[in-house]
């Protein structure tokens, strides 16, 4: 996640500055050619074969394939009820995917008559990731949602002192971690788990995927009386990125005091953050 999502620089809350004033009560769009060919199966049907996929970007959300109309099975879809309106891109209609018996409501959408500034989008229809059994890049399947081209991930040891606390209670204790960087997310310090008060973890049936790392495992952590739920994660089984940090745990920052060299970091603010 880069230009509009999480902390990048068009998203609603970046980390940095421009020089310019950017007009952040609507939301930002980008648009911009995928160079590579993809693949969506659903029931075992190909519902959209395209190499001349498009990428939309807009403040708040991941990324999001479009596809031109022709590049799209149409008879694998019926119209829907369901209506929608952005004021930034228009109003919308929606399409149900039908394969024989199946039926996945309001799968697919089009802007038939976008607004002027997204005059762009007429002409294609996007999909929603989850709607689709399988998606493949090339010959390579994907998971998780779109890779952002502007997203870049690495993980560098390190040999600061790690401490994380939650309610003074210490979590884990560390000269061991390795820090992954993530575009426009917060530091994340993974931890060996013989530095980690495992007795204190609660698995938890979360699973989450990341189009980068793979698969997460999740944790909750047991404080006292509360169960502070979803507050660990490690990846047993990474994908490209995640390789690094293997079997490693990660808490979030957000949500728990992490110390460096005896220094208290500010909790950062994100979409992972808990009141």
């Amino acid at each position: 996640m880069a230009l509009t999502a999480a902390n990048g620089p068009f998203s609603e809350h970046p980390f940095g500055r421009f020089n310019i004033e950017i007009d952040r009560s609507t939301n930002v769009l980008f648009w911009e050619p995928v160079p590579q060919r993809v693949r969506a199966i659903v029931a075992d049907e190909t519902l959209v074969d395209s190499d001349q996929v498009m990428l939309l970007h807009e403040t708040g959300s991941l990324p999001i394939y479009y596809f031109p109309e022709d590049d799209v099975r149409r008879e694998l879809l019926e119209p829907s009820e369901k209506r929608d309106a952005s004021p930034a891109k228009g109003p919308a209609r929606f399409w149900s995917i039908r394969i024989g018996d199946r039926v996945i409501p309001d799968a697919a959408w089009d802007y038939p008559e976008p607004v002027d500034r997204a005059s762009f989008l007429a002409g294609h229809l996007g999909l929603e990731w989850d709607a689709v059994d399988e998606w493949f890049v090339e010959g390579e399947q994907v998971f998780g949602h779109p890779r952002d081209p502007y997203a870049r991930i690495d993980v560098y040891r390190t040999t600061r002192h790690v401490r994380v606390l939650l309610d003074g209670v210490v979590l884990a204790d560390t000269r061991r971690a390795k820090v992954l960087f993530e575009t426009v997310l917060p530091p994340r310090y993974y931890i060996p788990a013989g530095d980690v008060r495992t007795d204190l973890l609660v698995p938890s049936p979360k699973i989450t995927r990341c189009a980068y790392k793979g698969a997460a495992s999740y944790w909750h952590v047991r404080s006292g009386n509360r169960l502070v739920e979803d507050l660990v994660w490690s990846y047993p089984s990474p994908q490209h990125d995640g390789e690094p940090v293997r079997d490693l745990f990660c808490f979030f920052n957000e949500r728990v005091d992490l110390e460096l060299d005896g220094d208290v970091q500010e909790r950062p603010t994100t979409q992972y953050s808990r009141d």
